[in-house]
């Protein structure tokens, strides 16, 4: 009996690390993936690259907002976009993050519903300009999807109703 016990807890060990393990893996994965989404060519800047300031109630500070290609389909002539309308899958948003001149972070955000990281249906994440993780997608927007949650929403980015 005391044989059986040892045995079902040495297997249960080994599983649980082996789920840990890749449970890690796949962060470390998505993580690195949007980190090149971000350094991709082909995206937007809002408001022709200008640095903004952070808006209250903003942990993010001065930065400049970037869309891929499939996000800006649906900006509007000024760049925005309208209420009511969502972004596509695969949209890439990238906010730029500054302390003055220094970039600090990216803080990114993809529109892929189907994956097990999304929350909201975006992955959130926040990466530092060396591609090492700052905030994992793995946390599935958590600190993130409350702010952007609120109202107005479009399709959770705030920056269309603060700046």
């Amino acid at each position: 009996m005391q044989r059986f016990l040892l045995v079902l807890i040495s297997l249960t060990s080994v599983l649980f690390l082996c789920f840990s393990c890749t449970k890690d893996k796949i962060d470390i994965d998505e993580d690195r993936m949007l980190f090149e989404g971000v350094m991709a060519s082909g995206f937007q800047y809002y408001q022709n690259g200008n640095k903004l300031p952070g808006a209250a109630p903003s942990p993010h500070g001065n930065f400049r907002l970037r869309f891929n290609e499939i996000a800006a389909t649906v900006l509007d002539s000024s760049g925005e976009l309208t209420g009511g309308t969502e972004f596509p899958q695969g949209s890439i948003i990238v906010k730029e993050v500054y302390s003055g001149n220094n970039l600090d972070v990216y803080a990114v955000i993809k529109k892929e519903s189907s994956n097990t990281a999304a929350a909201k249906g975006w992955i959130w994440a926040e990466l530092n300009p060396d591609g090492t993780t700052h905030y994992s997608a793995g946390n599935k927007g958590q600190g993130c999807t409350g702010c952007h949650s609120g109202a107005p929403n479009r399709d959770f980015t705030r920056t269309f109703d603060l700046h």
